[in-house]
């Protein structure tokens, strides 16, 4: 399949979701799409500017990447539903492109985690790397407490 003809194709089946896509479609849609995109983002930048250049304009609606962004909507259902036929070319079913949604979401839990506070003292994958252990809690009255989840208090 010719790149014009997989273009065509992809938004002919605009949101069929059943059938199968050979790799020769999508890519040559893939390759459609990145350039179309990274086009139509110069169109814009060229336009109406570069919005990164100053924040507070970047939220006034002159200042969105407009083309770029209707291209982005219009091309989502369809790529979409080739991705899913994609996939039931290799003999998976569609839920497998729901993995690029739990890469997002891992990701921002991951984020998270990393930002919290660690548990004090030594835990089962070794001692604590800020030098606290489980009396810190009770400030050094030697109460061990080995659960992380009591309250910080201090007292008077």
């Amino acid at each position: 399949m010719g790149s014009s003809e997989s273009v065509r194709s992809v938004y002919s089946k605009y949101a069929t979701f059943s059938g199968r896509a050979s790799r020769s479609e999508y890519w040559w849609f893939v390759i459609f799409y990145s350039l179309a995109a990274l086009s139509l983002s110069f169109l814009d930048s060229f336009l109406f500017g570069d919005v990164q250049k100053d924040a507070a304009l970047y939220f006034a609606i002159i200042d969105r990447p407009i083309f770029s962004s209707i291209f982005a909507y219009a091309t989502f259902l369809p790529a979409l539903a080739l991705t899913v036929r994609r996939l039931h070319d290799i003999d998976r079913t569609g839920w497998w492109a729901l993995l690029g949604v739990f890469v997002l979401i891992g990701t921002i839990v991951l984020l998270v985690f990393m930002a919290t506070k660690g548990t004090r003292g030594a835990n089962r994958f070794g001692p604590d790397p800020n030098g606290g252990d489980a009396t810190d809690f009770n400030e050094g009255t030697g109460t061990v407490y080995t659960s992380s989840r009591i309250p910080d208090v201090k007292r008077d």
